[in-house]
């Protein structure tokens, strides 16, 4: 059984979420809307924002195509441009946030990628460093010093695969257990590092945040 999925159909490792049919089934970690959300909280909290970046490593994100393509179509409904940003070391790392601190209204989002995962630190001060606002998918990263995370709530993807881990135990074949997506997110806002930014984080996100870092 699965968890950590973002496309179970495009991948190949079903047929449908509906119905498998086949001997694995599970849970997405990723829902489509999310795209427009991270567009969305990043021109709410920069609203001169006219570029973003979209940083991932091909190598260890190769499910990127699933989000770069809707993403690229509701950017300009947020009159943004987004620019695919492949990386493979921290020098990329380091090149694609001071490019985008060069000019203004550059912006960032850290796509769902262990490799950016692992090298958050860099990523976190580097975009301190280069007063570029940036969005990260886990929650942990916002807490750690980035400016905003909006993403699933890992844990509660857990915690609802403990019923299927029993059902199967149970006998229950996984081709009619139907695969599921997420259906809670969490949104997590460091005013301390917006502050530093030079934001003003409207009211309105502060009380919809499910935690506010200050």
């Amino acid at each position: 059984m699965f968890t950590a999925v973002s496309d179970p159909v495009g991948s190949g490792f079903v047929k449908t979420l509906a119905r498998p049919d086949s001997n694995i089934t599970g849970f997405a970690n990723f829902e489509w809307s999310v795209v427009e959300k991270w567009l969305q909280l990043l021109k709410e909290i920069a609203p001169r924002l006219t570029r973003v970046g979209v940083m991932f490593n091909p190598k260890t994100a190769p499910h990127v195509e699933y989000y770069l393509q809707p993403l690229n179509a509701v950017a300009p409904r947020f009159a943004v441009k987004t620019v695919a940003a492949a990386v493979g070391s921290e020098v990329d790392i380091a090149n694609v946030i001071a490019g985008l601190g060069r000019e203004p209204g550059g912006g960032l989002i850290v796509m769902t990628d262990s490799y950016l995962a692992v090298h958050r630190r860099s990523i976190i001060d580097l975009t301190a460093r280069h007063k570029v606002p940036a969005i990260y998918f886990l929650g942990s990263m916002a807490i750690e010093g980035g400016l905003i995370a909006y993403g699933i709530d890992s844990v509660d993807v857990f915690r609802r695969a403990a019923p299927y881990v029993d059902k199967i135990l149970r006998g229950a074949k996984p081709a009619d257990l139907p695969v599921q997506y997420p259906s809670k997110f969490e949104l997590v806002i460091n005013t301390a590092t917006a502050k530093a930014l030079g934001l003003t984080i409207p009211q309105s996100l502060l009380i919809s945040a499910d935690k506010v870092i200050e």
